[in-house]
C-alpha cells in the first residue's frame, strides 16, 4: 500500500503489526492497553492555536485516524473521517476508548492549563510513535504561536512516506531462525488489589544529571541502573515476606524491559516496533548486592539487544502468525487462546515493567517553551500490578509508577534507595 492512496484516496485499511495484535484480545475497561505522554509548558495553552496545530497534524499523520473492526480472522484497522478535537484532561489518565464518545479512534489529544497530552492505545503505535506524534503537534503549536522552528522534530520528514506505516516486525522477518528459549514463572508482588478508581499514578522528579553521575560511577546506562534498583526493591520486598507465605513460592525476580528497535534496526515506522530483554535474579542462589544486580543487568541488556539475538524473537513472534493453520483460526477463537497464553504464560514471565523513553532532544525553539514532559505507562493487569514509566528532558528526569493495588510500598523504597544514593527526589503528585 503506497503513502499515495493515505493522500488521494482516503478510505483505507490494513492488518494490525505483530505487537499490535495480542491487545484486542486482552483489553477491557480496566487493563486498558492505553498511555499517556504529556508536555507542560512554561505558558498556558491557547486553545485555538492547539485546534490549528491539531488540524495539521491529522494530515501529517492520516494513519492514526483508524478505528479497529473486526475481520473473520484477525481484527485490522479502517479509515475513519471523524475531525480530531482536543478534549478536557480531567485527570482521569489511560482511560479504555469507547466507540461512541471516541468515534472510534484510538488515540486522544488532551489539554488543560498548561498541558498537553497524548493517549494512545498500544494498538495504533508504541513510546516512540506516541512521543513523535506528540512532539510534532508541539512544533505546528508554537509556530502557530509565532515561533520560528528552524531544526526538523525526530527522523520524520515533511512528506509522508511509506515506510511509516509499515509493519516492522514482518520487515526485518527471517526465516530458519532458532527457537528462543521459554521463561519459568516469575515473582509477583503480593499486595491485593483496590477497587475504583483502580488505577492510580506516583510521579517523581530526579535530576538526570544525578542519575547519569551514579550510572556512571558503575558504568553502566540510566536504564540499567534504574532496573537495578527495581530488581533490588524487589529482592526487598521478597525478603520481608513470612517464609509460609505463597508469594514466597516463586524466586525468579525478572523485570522486562522494553527495547526501541528503532535503534537497532533502520527503521522509521510509527506503528508499534519494540521488543523487550528480561533481566532477572535467582533467588535460590542467594541473595544479590546492588553491585551484583547491576553487573547482571549490564550483561543481559548488552546481549539481547544484538540485533541477531533480536532476530530471534521477531522470528518467533512473525513466525507464528504465519503458519497456515494459527491463520485459519476463526477470530473469535483466536481471542480466547490469546488471552489465556497473555495471562498464563505472557504474565507469569516478569515481576515489574520498566520503560524508559530516553531524554527529549528538541530544537532550542520549542525547548524553551517547554517545562517537563512525563509519560504514565498503560495500567499494569492484575498479575503484574504495578509498572514503571521513565521519560527525561532537559535537566530533569520524570519517573511515574502506575499502580492497581493497595499498597504504594514498593514505589516508597524505589525513592527511599535513590534518596540513599544522594540523588534528591521531588515528588509531583
Amino acid at each position: 500500500m503506497a503513502a499515495k492512496t493515505y493522500i488521494d484516496n482516503q478510505h483505507f485499511w490494513f492488518p494490525l503489526d505483530n505487537a499490535a495484535k495480542i491487545f484486542p484480545a486482552v483489553q477491557s475497561g480496566r487493563h486498558t492497553t492505553v498511555f499517556r505522554i504529556s508536555a507542560t509548558l512554561h505558558e498556558n495553552i491557547h486553545i485555538g492555536s492547539l485546534i490549528n496545530a491539531i488540524s495539521l497534524t491529522d494530515k501529517r499523520f492520516p494513519y492514526f485516524k483508524v478505528r479497529l473492526c473486526k475481520g473473520l480472522f484477525w481484527y485490522y484497522l479502517e479509515y475513519t473521517d471523524h475531525p480530531l478535537v482536543p478534549v478536557p484532561d480531567e485527570d482521569c489518565y489511560c482511560k479504555a476508548f469507547n466507540g461512541e464518545i471516541d468515534s472510534g479512534l484510538l488515540f486522544r489529544i488532551l489539554a488543560r492549563k498548561n498541558k498537553v497530552s497524548v493517549e494512545f492505545s498500544h494498538i495504533l503505535t508504541d513510546g516512540q510513535g506516541a512521543l513523535l506524534f506528540l512532539n510534532t503537534l508541539l512544533k505546528y503549536y508554537f509556530i502557530e504561536r509565532g515561533i520560528i522552528i528552524d531544526e526538523p522534530v525526530g527522523a520524520l520528514k515533511n512528506s509522508l512516506s511509506d515506510e511509516e506505516f509499515e509493519d516492522a516486525y514482518n520487515h526485518y522477518f527471517k526465516t530458519n531462525i532458532p527457537r528462543v528459549i521459554k521463561y519459568s514463572q516469575a515473582f509477583h508482588l503480593p499486595y491485593p488489589l483496590k477497587g475504583n478508581p483502580q488505577f492510580l499514578t506516583i510521579s517523581a522528579q530526579v535530576s538526570l544529571d544525578a542519575i547519569k553521575a551514579r550510572a556512571h560511577e558503575k558504568r553502566v546506562s540510566v536504564t540499567d541502573y534504574l532496573t537495578s534498583v527495581y530488581l533490588f526493591v524487589l529482592q526487598d520486598i521478597y525478603n520481608d515476606l513470612p517464609i509460609g507465605s505463597w508469594f514466597r513460592r516463586r524466586k525468579i525476580l525478572r523485570i522486562q524491559v522494553p527495547v526501541n528497535l528503532r535503534k537497532i534496526f533502520p527503521s522509521i515506522t510509527m506503528r508499534n516496533f519494540s521488543l523487550f530483554v528480561l533481566p532477572e535474579i535467582d533467588l535460590r542462589l542467594g541473595d544479590y548486592t546492588f553491585d551484583e544486580i547491576i553487573k547482571i543487568v549490564y550483561h543481559k541488556m548488552q546481549i539481547e539487544t544484538d540485533d541477531k539475538l533480536i532476530s530471534k524473537i521477531i522470528s518467533r513472534n512473525v513466525g507464528s502468525e504465519k503458519k497456515l493453520f494459527v491463520r485459519s483460526i476463526p477470530l473469535f477463537m483466536k481471542s480466547i487462546i490469546l488471552h489465556y497464553k497473555y495471562y498464563s504464560v505472557g504474565a507469569n514471565q516478569y515481576s515489574g515493567v520498566i520503560t524508559n523513553l530516553g531524554k527529549i532532544e528538541l530544537p532550542v525553539q520549542m525547548a524553551e517553551k517547554i517545562e517537563s514532559f512525563g509519560f504514565i505507562p498503560p495500567p499494569p493487569n492484575k498479575k503484574l500490578k504495578i509498572n514503571c514509566g521513565i521519560i527525561g528532558f532537559n535537566e530533569k528526569l520524570v519517573i511515574t509508577f502506575g499502580n492497581i493495588t493497595r499498597s504504594n510500598e514498593l514505589e516508597k523504597r524505589f525513592f527511599r534507595f535513590l534518596t540513599g544514593q544522594g540523588i534528591h527526589v521531588k515528588l509531583t503528585l
